[in-house]
């Protein structure tokens, strides 16, 4: 039943990877050449659940997962939902529902994160992902400065090429716990679900792969994993 998702023989399963963890970024620990993270346990599960054995596509961000949708290289994936790759794949069940705030120094004047939103503030955050075009549309008069991945953007929001980085709170408060002297600003600029996805066009993959993340959020498996990487409060869709 599940070969479908495996054309192939294995699941190829699309991973962002980057210094962080979230509903969605996994990190690759000092010392270790694996990534860990959700997604990587979620992956793990499916192989499990389908009997098919599952590859990992470890790529450097949602914007990268989106952008090589068309280039066979990969079966499912999991990132946050947005109007605009709604064009290029296909969207299942949703595991994570999330919002996007930034991440200041501690001497920042910036409370709240529509106190951003103004002319002469620069705003780090990785080129082509959901969370970036949504600072863009709140961002008014505030310039954006666009990372080609995490890795970078964490980098210059360090270096001080910018006022504040724009990510997921998942991962802001990862970083916040790596980055003494950091706060995240209170309130969002963006809330989006995180889901499954399969490239356009196979209807009966993306029902199979929805009925898998329905039966990961029913017994349990995305609820411990959260919990398992440090996001107990992780909110997860009914």
């Amino acid at each position: 039943m599940f070969e479908i998702l495996a054309p192939t023989g294995a699941i190829r399963i699309a991973l962002a990877v980057g210094p962080t963890k979230s509903a969605v970024w996994t990190t690759i620990p000092e010392g270790k050449d694996r990534p860990e993270g959700v997604t990587v346990d979620l992956a793990h599960r499916i192989g499990e659940i389908t009997g098919l054995p599952v590859e990992l596509v470890q790529l450097t961000s949602s914007a990268h997962i989106i952008r090589t949708a068309n280039d066979g290289i990969w079966d499912l994936s999991f990132t946050p939902v947005d109007a605009t790759r709604r064009e290029i794949v296909d969207f299942g069940e949703a595991f994570h529902l999330g919002e996007s705030s930034y991440l200041v120094r501690m001497d920042s004047p910036f409370r709240r994160a529509e106190d951003l939103h103004r002319k002469g503030v620069v705003i780090i955050g990785v080129e082509g992902t959901a969370t970036l075009r949504s600072a863009e549309k709140a961002a008014g008069e505030a310039q954006i400065f666009r990372a080609e991945n995490l890795t970078d953007a964490s980098a210059a929001f360090q270096a001080g090429q910018g006022d504040a980085l724009a990510l997921g709170r998942l991962a802001l408060e990862d970083l916040a716990r790596r980055l003494p002297g950091t706060r995240i600003t209170e309130g969002n600029f963006h809330v989006a679900e995180t889901a499954i996805a399969v490239p356009k066009g196979n209807p009966e993959a993306l029902r199979l792969a929805s009925d898998l993340v329905r039966q990961m959020k029913a017994d349990g498996t995305v609820a411990a994993s959260f919990h398992r990487h440090d996001m107990p409060d992780a909110v997860i869709p009914a």
